[in-house]
């Protein structure tokens, strides 16, 4: 049976959807026919520079070695720079040279600049969408990428809608700029008797979002809560009102299709993969219209039996676009072609 050594690092401590990726992955390729060697170290701190750095070219490749492994699999999206063993690398988005110029030098030449090089010499790229795949082509000058759509965790198919009676819009993701929660806190700010409920790991970003909420005075119906558990994640998509997602750049788009795989009601940016992620199962404003986003949102609570209804109808079709077991089957074929 191959053996694969499969980065897991990022599901250390506060994952998000990479780190979700990784751990999902793990479980899904032991019906897939592959021996997986899922490799982290818990006590390496994976979301400091430093770290990062030694976990991906000196830990995760010497563990990898030690392990037998046929095949790597950098599901993080970073390679080591040293190996004998092929490498598939997933490659979530090219967010480093698209959107992160705000970003420290030597975060952009590692993320960037370096593993763009690198991605020429993997055995195998996988992207997670259309769009990725496309970004990739375009920046990295490699044209045989291949598209495998994460799964969802089956979990979100049995979360229970019980929406409260009190109406709040929920955001989920990393508290950063190209996510543009801004867009969202300025569409609650012009609907009053709407909530908005904001959840993720936070960056520098967060303060400009708390200045903004000051300025509108909605600081009481605007709670920025940070990193949540899964319990109180599952708790928020069974009870919000619907979902936002104005994010500017996405890879794949976790949070619209956890909100269609739960049924919670979305309303989705127009821009890069949420698009394709979306389909016809949501509505697509313009990320910085802000007229647009007012009016979805507006529409959205005017109905909102038949919006929920329309949810419950896209459920079934999301859980089979984003089914781990077809993912897994996908990359399993993929380090077999790898390891020849």
């Amino acid at each position: 049976m191959l053996k694969v050594a499969l980065d897991v690092q990022l599901s250390v401590g506060t994952a998000t959807g990479i780190g979700a990726y990784e751990r999902d992955l793990a479980r899904a390729l032991t019906g897939a026919q592959v021996e997986v060697c899922a490799l982290a170290a818990p006590w390496l701190d994976p979301w400091r520079f430093d770290r990062r750095v030694a976990w991906d070219q000196v830990l995760f490749p010497l563990l990898a070695l030690r392990s037998g492994a046929d095949v790597i699999h950098a599901a993080s999206g970073t390679m080591p720079l040293l190996t004998n063993v092929p490498v598939v690398v997933t490659v979530h988005d090219m967010a480093w040279q698209r959107v992160q110029s705000h970003t420290r030098a030597y975060a952009r030449a590692y993320f960037g600049t370096l593993m763009r090089a690198r991605y020429r010499r993997a055995a195998a790229a996988i992207a997670d969408s259309e769009f990725s795949a496309g970004e990739f082509r375009e920046l990295v000058g490699r044209d045989d990428v291949q598209v495998v759509y994460p799964g969802v965790d089956e979990r979100f198919a049995s979360i229970a809608r019980a929406p409260a009676a009190e109406p709040f819009a929920l955001v989920v993701g990393t508290i950063e700029r190209r996510k543009n929660l801004l867009r969202a806190v300025e569409t609650i700010a012009a609907i009053p008797g709407l909530r908005l409920v904001a959840v993720g790991p936070f960056t520098a970003y967060a303060d400009e979002v708390r200045a903004r909420i000051a300025e509108l005075g909605v600081a009481h119906r605007v709670d920025v809560r940070g990193y949540v558990d899964r319990a109180e994640l599952d708790a928020l998509y069974a009870t919000a009102t619907c979902a936002l997602v104005p994010s500017r750049y996405e890879g794949f788009g976790y949070a619209v299709a956890e909100a269609l795989c739960a049924g919670l009601p979305v309303i989705a940016a127009r821009s890069s993969s949420l698009i394709e992620v979306a389909r016809d199962d949501a509505p697509l404003i313009d990320p910085d219209d802000a007229a647009g986003w007012i009016d979805a949102t507006r529409a959205l609570l005017a109905d909102r039996e038949g919006v929920e209804r329309r949810a419950a109808g896209a459920r079934a079709r999301a859980g089979v676009r984003f089914a781990w077991s077809t993912a897994a089957a996908r990359c399993a074929a993929i380090y077999a072609d790898a390891a020849r």
